[in-house]
């Protein structure tokens, strides 16, 4: 098995954390991409003993973010402060890096949303950093951008990244949102030192929803050794996620997609 693999808890949504962890150690995969609402139910001490007592390390936690306040539930957030929360628990769960889904559109103005974006993250990466984690902004696909993020492209990611230390700002890869992009290699490159995370899955097709219209690499058409050569080019050694948003999957027992992830990383990843 690639050592790199890690099972982003979100394509096992019906485990609970303890049960993911568990899962992850029974199937021989070492590394875990945790959220926050798993991580809450457990309690941050008790999932940091439970992935001490397995062995499994944290690839990721998702998420922070939201800096605009605009959330696809319609409620208004104070995106850094919940940030600021979110790090510190990526501290104590030993996560080198924090997930940021940026926010949507606020007052229809895409430019100012993007520059709250990067007020956002210029005031919250030195306090990133003082305790060993990496803000990963995650572009979304441009269906996306109105209610989930105004960073819709690589580029526009590394733009923010880039202003701040390398060890603090990095950019999150995620085919599903990225795979489209005419410029993604050139960006990926651009991005070399940077990328603080590689998300892997596939497209349905036809695309049933812009969300949840996601399925295990090898179920649709994306190159999914092409992008890993790129990412790897660009310097970047790290865990790979396999991430999946499928309401299919999230109805079967999670051994069974654990399963079936690892083969589908194994045929058409690794």
């Amino acid at each position: 098995m690639d050592p790199r693999l890690s099972l982003n808890q979100i394509t096992t949504k019906s485990w609970s954390l303890p049960e993911a962890v568990a899962g992850c150690a029974e199937a021989g995969v070492g590394w875990i991409g945790l959220w926050r609402d798993k991580v809450a139910e457990a309690g941050v001490d008790e999932a940091a003993r439970l992935l001490k007592e397995h062995g499994v390390r944290v690839s990721s936690l998702c998420r922070g973010g939201f800096f605009t306040g605009v959330t696809p539930e319609g409620s208004p957030v104070d995106g850094v402060a919940q940030t600021r929360e979110a790090i510190d628990e990526a501290a104590a769960l030993g996560a080198d890096v924090l997930v940021l889904v940026v926010g949507g559109i606020a007052g229809n103005d895409l430019a100012a949303s993007r520059q709250r974006v990067a007020d956002a993250v210029g005031s919250l990466a030195p306090y990133a950093g003082e305790r060993g984690v990496r803000l990963g902004l995650e572009p979304l696909h441009p269906m996306q951008c109105a209610e989930r993020s105004v960073l819709s492209t690589v580029d526009q990611a590394l733009k923010i990244a880039s202003e701040h230390p390398a060890e603090q700002v990095g950019v999150i890869v995620d085919e599903f949102h990225v795979w489209w992009d005419p410029r993604i290699e050139e960006s990926i490159a651009a991005a070399a030192g940077r990328i603080a995370g590689f998300h892997v899955c596939d497209v349905l097709v036809p695309l049933p929803d812009p969300l949840l219209g996601r399925a295990l690499p090898g179920d649709g058409p994306i190159d999914h050794r092409r992008l890993r050569a790129a990412v790897e080019a660009a310097g970047y050694t790290g865990p790979i996620e396999v991430e999946v948003f499928n309401a299919d999957l999230w109805a079967r027992p999670g051994g069974d997609v654990l399963a079936e992830t690892v083969t589908a990383f194994e045929r058409y990843v690794a």
